[in-house]
């Protein structure tokens, strides 16, 4: 499975951090200069904390084509205004719902997009926090499971209390730590991000 080329990433070789957060393919020199001398880096996705398998053999440019294409937004066709980004779709409501939606100002359509907006708003913050908890536990598991004051860590992730968080990784080597900070970000309920 291809990786895209603009994966936004961080790589360990041990617990020194060697690659600070930047898009795959800016990674690649240093990832394959690791490589080469043996240090097998360790490279992390930031967009879900899993561990990335890269094909590093043969020269930086060999290893750049293996890269699938950059992420790109997919552009799909068929009825609606597909220049706008708007497909139709049936859906099936009840009599008093669709008398209801009709009622309102600009009509069914615009009281549809205004009801999914204010619902996709309501659980962005649950499904951020949610989200940030699983990358940054993906992380830790892999580059913190034998680190002191882990499992507190893990436990402080998972309630949402940024302060022990924060005290139970001090500890930690910096990049490891400043890592775990910052895929971890979004998922406090009392301080940071």
């Amino acid at each position: 499975m291809s990786v895209p080329s603009d994966l936004p990433v961080v790589a360990f070789v041990g617990a020194d951090r060697i690659v600070a957060p930047r898009p795959l393919h800016r990674a690649l020199p240093a990832l394959h200069a690791a490589a080469a001398a043996g240090k097998g880096p360790l490279v992390f996705s930031l967009a879900d904390g899993r561990v990335v398998d890269l094909d590093l053999r043969g020269g930086v440019g060999e290893a750049r084509a293996r890269l699938g294409p950059a992420l790109a937004p997919t552009e799909t066709r068929g009825p609606g205004r597909p220049k706008l980004g708007v497909t139709a779709r049936e859906v099936t409501l009840l009599p008093r719902h669709w008398d209801w939606l009709a009622a309102q100002p600009g009509g069914i359509s615009v009281a549809l997009r205004k009801l999914v907006e204010a619902q996709m708003k309501a659980g962005e913050g649950p499904e951020r926090a949610r989200r940030a908890k699983e990358r940054a536990y993906r992380f830790m598991t892999a580059m913190a499971g034998d680190l002191p004051n882990y499992e507190e860590a893990t436990r402080m992730l998972f309630a949402g209390d940024w302060t022990a968080f924060d005290a139970a990784v001090e500890g930690w080597p910096e990049g490891v730590r400043e890592t775990a900070r910052e895929m971890a970000e979004g998922a406090w309920r009392n301080g940071a991000g």
